[in-house]
């Protein structure tokens, strides 16, 4: 379904940023536009400010945020800036910000530079897995790992299950679960804070499928289909392994694969028959 939008346009802030010392000392003029997407559904029927977002408090929002930082670069005050809005605005799932600097000292007669972006939240699904140590605690404590990320919040988990080995088979059997997160990362910048958590569990990467302290997947992201060397979503493996497909149909049995079309339930099925 697609969002609805609120939108802020031409809010002007006199505030210091820029590369060179004088921007940072005597400020200029910023122009800051915005487009909020969020659901008016609740609003339109009921009249209740409560039940939007109210774009006066965004405002104000963005008039100290710009006011009271420093940086070099509108790149840099747009993307923090986004990201704390994100945070702060319940119901705020999707933001496009412009920042136009009119007095860019360039030396050149131009009218204004502007940077825009957009930003939003997105659902990822992380298998875990552990059959090394106390599994239960490591898996509590990555479900509390991930859920502290910045910008990031855990938003199911299912119970875990005592599964086989898979591939290396002369090994203990594996704990094993699912969680549903939203995070403002990259799937490249969350694949990096899970390596990290992993290896603050102790993971070491010696055998392949061999044990493990903590093992921490994405195994969706969205509806994104990628393939590259390093990272791949959906993960290539998931419909032939029980231990993933029984936990995340506990949390999503409905969710279907961007590549195949099959919800996660199907696919359960299907590898439960052959």
């Amino acid at each position: 379904m697609e969002l609805d939008q609120i939108k802020i346009e031409g809010l002007e802030i006199f505030a210091n940023h820029g590369v060179f010392p004088e921007e940072n000392v005597l400020g200029q003029k910023f122009i800051v536009s915005a487009t909020l997407y969020t659901d008016t559904r609740k609003a339109g029927k009921t009249d209740e400010l409560t039940a939007s977002i109210h774009y006066g408090e965004v405002s104000a929002f963005i008039t100290e945020f710009v006011k009271s930082h420093t940086y070099k670069l509108l790149e840099r005050v747009a993307e923090e800036l986004v990201e704390d809005m994100l945070q702060k605005f319940d119901g705020l799932e999707k933001v496009t910000l412009e920042i136009q600097k009119p007095w860019a000292p360039v030396g050149l007669p131009l009218k204004t530079v502007s940077v825009r972006i957009t930003r939003s939240w997105h659902t990822a699904y992380i298998a875990l897995g552990s059959n090394m140590g106390d599994s239960r605690q490591i898996l509590d404590d990555a479900v509390s790992a991930i859920d502290a990320l910045p910008a990031s919040k855990v938003e199911k988990v299912s119970g875990f299950i005592t599964t086989p080995p898979y591939g290396v088979t002369d090994q203990p059997d594996f704990l094993n679960g699912c969680l549903r997160m939203k995070t403002l990362y990259y799937p490249k910048e969350l694949l990096r804070e899970l390596n990290r958590i992993e290896k603050e569990a102790g993971r070491e990467r010696i055998i392949h499928w061999g044990p493990r302290t903590l093992d921490l997947d994405i195994i969706f992201y969205d509806d994104l289909i990628s393939q590259e060397d390093d990272l791949c979503i959906p993960h290539v493996e998931m419909h032939k392994r029980s231990f993933v497909l029984e936990p995340l149909e506990e949390i999503a049995p409905y969710k279907r694969h961007p590549g195949n079309g099959k919800t996660v339930r199907q696919m359960l099925e299907e590898l439960t028959d052959s």
